[in-house]
């Protein structure tokens, strides 16, 4: 089967709006927390978010919305569009130009887009309640494509005159890693010659402090006390916003473009807990299965992987699984990979998570580093013989492993490889 090669990606995020900055941050230990202002009130036990910056999305009326002066977006274009969609929007003119496209190389029947968000609660609620209050006839004509979970891949697909496979994904926290991976799979079949793999979320309160229901979310009032997976006193996840997008290719695109690339993308593997709507397997069992068929679809043996992106949100539950399914994964603790959560510094991304976390690998890989896994204080002593690393390591990774975990116990693990 064909070679696939990530040759772009486009990032906007709690840390950064491209790739340089976003590099600096992750070798750096920059975090993008901040006490939220609209999670300040008295009545609102969450405190802390990673919103994005330079974007101004709050208006339910996209005409009033502001972002980086760089990028243009017409009225009748931003009008059908969700707040993560402006931010996808700008990430995909990051990954275009990162990869060095011509409208002609990407608007063409071999090329696809797959995306994963979960639509704009937002958006929806605003349309709803003038629905209930104004009447039908008083709803935005574009307010479905704007805030159901099929927004970006509607936007993009229709704007950017994508002519190949186009879909959306939905699996909650596994989602763009679900995209990327069957992203994957329709190059290697020779169904398609390029892919767009795009992840984003809205990021603001009608996103995140749902979560506060479901006792997810950290209730820490401490920016740096607030997201630290692995910790032994973290208390849940930090919710943040942005988008991310990764440009994948066959290997004959590469040669053909003479494109540079980032690194391979090797194979991966999905598995599902079967065990609970909302809380992962407490051995990690599906996460478990996932990885190794990862390994296996990339011929990869165990002690070859340098470096894993962990999926570690900083929930009590969920870090336990993980510890648990790399412990089962990789037995010989002297042979371990590192592992980090750079969710210690973005927050959690949710749909985004997956894409997002894969472009922080492919950096990693060319650029030489493995960020470090921040705000530990004491380490969970169920994740002792792990070989978490609490700061960045300049040793350049050969073999990367990003992991991903949805509701209903969807697990996701992508293999990506230094190309050679």
């Amino acid at each position: 089967m064909p070679r696939v090669f990530v040759t772009g990606i486009g990032l906007i995020t709690s840390i950064g709006n491209d790739a340089a900055s976003v590099t600096s941050s992750l070798r750096e230990l920059r975090h993008g927390f901040e006490l939220y202002p609209p999670f300040q009130p008295d009545d609102i036990p969450v405190k802390v978010a990673a919103p994005v910056k330079g974007f101004q999305t709050d208006s339910t009326d996209p005409e009033d919305w502001t972002f980086p002066e760089r990028y243009r977006i017409r009225r009748e274009v931003i009008r059908g569009m969700a707040p993560h969609g402006v931010y996808a929007w700008c990430a995909m003119q990051q990954a275009i130009e990162d990869a060095k496209l011509a409208e002609a190389d990407y608007s063409n029947a071999h090329t696809g887009l797959y995306a994963a968000s979960g639509g704009s609660p937002h958006l929806m609620g605003h349309m709803l309640q003038r629905m209930h209050t104004l009447g039908v006839m008083r709803c935005s004509p574009l307010g479905i494509v704007a805030s159901i979970s099929g927004t970006l891949n509607f936007n993009l697909v229709a704007h950017f005159r994508i002519k190949g496979a186009s879909c959306g994904f939905s699996s909650a926290c596994a989602s763009s890693s679900h995209a990327l991976g069957y992203a994957y799979d329709d190059l290697t079949l020779g169904r398609q010659k390029r892919m767009f793999v795009v992840g984003a979320e809205d990021g603001n309160v009608d996103s995140i402090l749902p979560f506060a229901g479901m006792r997810a979310l950290s209730l820490q009032k401490d920016p740096v006390l607030a997201s630290r997976p692995f910790d032994a006193a973290r208390d849940g996840f930090v919710g943040t916003g942005g988008a991310a997008v990764l440009v994948l290719e066959t290997e004959d695109e590469v040669a053909r473009r003479g494109a540079k690339v980032y690194c391979e993308v090797a194979g991966w593997g999905q598995a599902s807990d079967g065990h609970n709507v909302a809380i992962s397997h407490p051995d990690g069992e599906g996460l478990r299965q996932a990885i190794e068929h990862a390994l296996r679809s990339s011929g990869t043996p165990a002690e070859a992987v340098d470096y894993i992106n962990a999926h570690a949100t900083s929930t009590p539950i969920g870090d336990i699984s993980e510890a648990r399914a790399l412990k089962a994964v990789f037995k010989t603790p002297e042979k371990r990979p590192a592992v980090s959560s750079t969710k210690a510094l973005t927050g959690h991304g949710l749909s985004l998570a997956g894409a997002m976390e894969s472009a922080f690998c492919a950096l990693s890989i060319r650029d030489g580093f493995m960020p470090g896994s921040a705000h530990i204080s004491r380490l969970d002593p169920e994740c002792e013989g792990l070989n978490i690393i609490r700061s960045t390591q300049a040793a350049a990774p050969n073999v990367v492993l990003n992991n991903s975990s949805g509701f209903g116990g969807a697990n996701v693990s992508l293999v990506f490889r230094r190309a050679t």
